[in-house]
């Protein structure tokens, strides 16, 4: 395995990461605004 293609899949790996953490703090921010749980649990 040459060294870009250990670039690539570690940029892959980041990128997805990425993505994950971002949207999970968009539900985050958009469930403290809107005064819901962050996982549709009911915790009362």
């Amino acid at each position: 395995m040459t060294l870009t293609q250990k670039r690539f899949i570690i940029l892959l790996i980041v990128v997805v990461a990425g993505a994950v953490l971002g949207r999970l703090a968009v539900r985050a921010v958009m469930n403290l605004l809107l005064g819901g749980t962050l996982f549709g649990g009911n915790f009362l």
